[in-house]
């Protein structure tokens, strides 16, 4: 495993999951959102994002954070390995609710540089990331399903982890 793509619906656990992976490897984590999110919540273009991307993953290893569907010829590319974060449905949404919270009360910045933090507000309106959990959790299973049954990426090893015990016995098993 030298290029490692981490998915699963926000909330899923992906994020930490792909921190601990690469912590494990001794390789770059490239997050997603960190590349598409810029300061005062504004979004990159498509060109300015897949550029990014491009760019984050012109080297030997990685482990990329992240969806973003319409990336997946730029991310696929080169991956040799897709896990898929896929915790049932309750407790994605604890764990979206749970994250959500503490990053209201903390006002921790979500990705340096841009001063982006979550607040009240922004947990109850039209875009708030539960409200994308709850909207995208069985579309994503469905979506995810489908990719890694695709004889497209069949060269490709996937990996689904299904619980948080399943995370840790993979991460334990993973060396440099």
């Amino acid at each position: 495993m030298k290029k490692i793509n981490v998915v699963g619906t926000s909330g899923s656990g992906k994020t930490t999951f792909s921190r601990a992976l690469a912590q494990r490897l001794n390789v770059p984590c490239i997050e997603m959102d960190a590349l598409f999110w810029k300061p005062g919540w504004t979004q990159s273009t498509d060109d300015e994002f897949f550029a990014k991307l491009a760019e984050a993953l012109d080297c030997d290893t990685w482990v990329l954070d992240g969806n973003y569907s319409r990336t997946t010829a730029i991310k696929w590319k080169d991956v040799d390995t897709i896990i898929w974060v896929d915790f049932g449905f309750a407790r994605t949404m604890w764990q979206a609710v749970k994250r959500a919270v503490l990053r209201v009360r903390d006002q921790r910045e979500l990705w340096s540089g841009s001063g982006n933090r979550e607040n009240l507000r922004m947990l109850f309106s039209r875009d708030s990331i539960l409200l994308w959990t709850l909207k995208t959790y069985r579309v994503n299973k469905k979506r995810y399903r489908a990719l890694i049954q695709n004889p497209q990426y069949a060269h490709l090893r996937c990996v689904r982890l299904r619980s948080p015990t399943q995370c840790q016995a993979f991460l334990a098993e993973c060396s440099p």
